[in-house]
């Protein structure tokens, strides 16, 4: 919102929330009727063409999403190097409300101008009106309009709200208030009234027009430089007629300069010219390599995990992962994603943190959590950890493995520069020190890992008895216990703590043997199913990060914002404290060093109420 909001901030239907599509409802419901009820032949394609419009300028901005946050995640051509937070997100997560705007106003112009109802499929003249009426009037109105809006008056009642975002991503270019939305709208009809009042009028052209704006605002928002010098080489007076990202960046950064629309030429005219730009441009396009200290390694768990990535939808990547009824809607695209992790063989980097003078990515295995379950992809997965593993040794990272399995690579690659920390040592910390207070005994149930190992012996040294139901796990922990905790470690099939440690497999059947207010902890890296009302459910081990940790903007799975997992934190912590041991296999660091050596660098436990 801008700093003192001014009339027609408010988008009409910004109270709907997620129902708003229901403002084109009416006209979509018509265009099915009259595809059901009559002749193609006696249909207006224009009226008919408008819902799927909508739809594909959807689709292209989301494109446009993915590819910029995966490549500012990457790239060395990064242009402004800051932080992009969960604010910048909340605000721009209306991002379709212009698009819908824009499809009201078509479905109105086909029934109220004459003409609009008889267009043709091409007209070549209706085409150069177009690009001439752009390049003259549009570009023109634009520049002095938008000069008009960084006035105090205007910039802090609307277009402060655009400039909230100094780190810009493609959605950042439709971000204004609904006033400003009229103004735009009005400036690009510009060239398709006038096509349709002279009878010149084409859908070519509507549809390229349209394409043309989104592609060259979604280009120019994007956080990293990918217009080729060698196009502004061959063509030099392309520089006056086309933006670049850098170009426009400059004035996020800058404000007071380059307000041009697309095309430069006005702001050479006026001399509002950045006189940085070429150096951007070239320093950008240069790019900058980096050195990176942590990998995190993870892969995607459910299929509908797909849709929380960083690199998808960013509203639903912002929030708390958890399944939802609409997921069902999209079923097709999650199985054509699954299909193609099975031919992907390499893994790909989503998310680029710091903190510190620690740089951090975080790298996604293209496997799903039952694919790690089958015998058959078990060389395959194997094969592309390795490799991942290699890449970052040959970068000089330090990679987080999860599947504790990182013992393999260490004996296969026994001179590897990384240090492999599957994260056991602090989960286990996080867990023991979030027992809830006069703890004196608790159930253990569920399969028991390398962390329920580790928070077993932490309780028992602590003098907290750990009971468990299962003979074979009891007997093969008992020898891995030491003589004086030997006897807080009890087998019972009749006790039932008031606190449970929980690991995977833990079933409905044996929630509802819990008495009512039981507390359930998990040691695993999922939680159990909530099936329980009356009890209290604990998180996967976790902490809250410390304001310095940049660039988080993305929720891990199920964890609340700015909450990270213990087995991700256990890397970072490693490499700021610049610890020279792996940790993985059965090998576990010191609970209580990985413990305080966290608390130091300001990540704070997370309370579970």
């Amino acid at each position: 919102m801008a700093s003192r909001p001014g009339l027609l901030t408010e988008w009409p239907w910004q109270r709907l929330g997620n129902f708003k599509y229901v403002v084109v409802a009416p006209w979509v419901a018509h265009s099915f009727y009259l595809l059901a009820t009559k002749d193609l032949k006696d249909i207006h394609l224009t009226y008919i063409l408008i819902f799927p419009s909508l739809l594909l300028r959807m689709l292209h901005n989301q494109i446009w999403i993915s590819i910029s946050r995966l490549q500012t995640a990457r790239s060395p051509h990064r242009i402004v190097d800051r932080s992009i937070d969960f604010e910048q997100v909340d605000r721009e997560r209306n991002w379709d409300d212009q698009i819908l705007f824009n499809g009201i106003l078509f479905y109105v112009g086909y029934h109220m101008l004459p003409g609009a109802t008889h267009i043709s499929t091409w007209q070549i003249n209706g085409v150069i009106i177009n690009i001439l009426l752009h390049a003259g009037p549009v570009e023109f109105l634009y520049y002095w309009f938008h000069r008009a809006l960084h006035h105090h008056f205007l910039y802090s009642r609307y277009h402060s709200h655009h400039h909230a975002s100094i780190v810009t991503e493609p959605i950042t270019s439709v971000i204004h208030p609904f006033a400003e939305h009229i103004v735009y709208f009005m400036l690009f009809a510009i060239p398709m009234l006038v096509t349709i009042f002279t009878r010149t009028a084409s859908m070519v052209q509507f549809v390229g027009y349209i394409f043309y704006i989104d592609f060259m605002n979604n280009m120019g928002h994007c956080n990293f430089e990918l217009v080729p010098k060698w196009l502004f080489s061959t063509f030099p007076p392309l520089k006056y007629l086309m933006y670049t990202p850098s170009f426009h960046s400059l004035h996020h950064t800058q404000f007071r300069t380059n307000y041009s629309l697309f095309m430069p030429f006005y702001d050479y005219l006026y001399n509002t010219m950045d006189k940085s730009s070429d150096e951007v441009y070239e320093v950008s396009l240069k790019g900058k390599k980096e050195i990176i200290d942590v990998v995190h390694l993870t892969h995607p768990t459910t299929l509908q995990s797909i849709y929380h990535l960083r690199l998808g939808i960013a509203s639903l990547a912002s929030k708390p992962h958890k399944s939802n009824w609409f997921d069902l809607m999209m079923w097709p695209v999650a199985w054509v994603s699954m299909v193609f992790t099975w031919f992907y063989s390499s893994s790909f980097i989503v998310e680029r943190n710091k903190l510190k003078n620690i740089k951090i990515q975080t790298w996604v295995i293209p496997r799903y959590k039952f694919q790690y379950g089958l015998l058959w992809e078990k060389e395959a997965i194997n094969d592309l950890i390795e490799k991942t593993i290699l890449e970052a040794d040959t970068n000089g990272v330090k990679a987080k493995e999860l599947n504790e399995s990182g013992e393999l690579y260490i004996q296969k690659y026994p001179k590897l520069k990384l240090r492999i920390v599957d994260g056991s040592s602090l989960a286990a910390a996080v867990i023991i020190n979030g027992i809830p207070k006069g703890t004196q005994q608790i159930l253990l149930k569920g399969k028991v890992s390398k962390v329920g190992r580790t928070v077993i012996q932490g309780l028992c040294n602590k003098g907290v008895k750990v009971v468990m139901t299962n003979k074979h796990d009891y007997y093969m922990l008992e020898p891995f216990m030491p003589e004086t905790m030997g006897d807080n470690l009890l087998l019972s099939n009749t006790s039932m703590p008031q606190v449970w440690l929980v690991g995977d497999g833990l079933d409905d059947a044996e929630q509802w043997k819990a008495e009512k207010g039981t507390t359930f902890i998990p040691f695993s890296h999922f939680p159990p199913k909530k099936v329980r009302k009356d009890c209290l459910y604990y998180s996967t081990a976790a902490m809250k990060i410390p304001n310095e940790l940049q660039n988080m903007h993305a929720c891990e799975n199920w964890l609340p914002r700015r909450v990270m997992s213990a087995w991700r934190i256990a890397g970072i912590i490693h490499a700021l404290e610049g610890w020279g041991e792996h940790e993985c296999g059965d090998k576990v660091l010191q609970v209580d060093k990985f413990w305080m050596a966290a608390l130091r660098h300001g990540f704070l436990p997370l309370l579970n109420e």
